[in-house]
């Protein structure tokens, strides 16, 4: 993809108010995000294999007012977020136990889950001390890079 398509859709992605556009072709994946007052984030990395174009997704401006009251209540919980875009796993092979469930007790170092990408099995550490409270994401869905995985206490 060229420098000028990209600068084309983050114009496009400004005059109508969107906040995400993600797109995977065979020889590469793009995702744009911005919002706010951030600056416009650039993601972009080579797929591995063909996949179908994902439709843009945007927050329309009535919906604002509404996801104002829900912003203190998901600020009190923490979370650990994907370090990186792929595929997550609740446990290292199908048939084995999740690493964590809902009421376990991690530290930093424990490991709550894998993301496959590229090819490649990430082992996620929670990074944080807590109580698991809530699993946000299912077993073999993909996520972006700091999308959140877990909710901890």
């Amino acid at each position: 993809m060229k420098i000028e398509e990209i600068k084309t859709i983050v114009k496009l992605m400004s005059d109508h108010d969107l906040t995400e556009f993600k797109i995977e072709a065979e020889e590469y994946n793009l995702c744009i995000r911005r919002g706010g007052n951030a600056p416009t984030q650039i993601l972009t990395h080579v797929a591995p294999a063909p996949v179908a174009a994902v439709a843009p997704a945007s927050t329309p401006a009535a919906s604002n007012p509404v996801a104002m009251p829900e912003a203190p209540a998901q600020e009190a919980a923490e979370t650990i977020d994907s370090p990186l875009v792929g595929t997550f796993y609740r446990a290292s092979s199908p048939d084995a136990k999740p690493f964590v469930k809902i009421g376990d007790k991690v530290t930093a170092d424990t490991v709550v889950g894998i993301i496959e990408a590229m090819k490649v099995m990430n082992e996620i550490k929670a990074e944080k001390s807590g109580v698991i409270k809530e699993i946000v994401v299912e077993n073999g869905q993909p996520v972006e890079y700091g999308e959140a995985l877990f909710v901890i206490a």
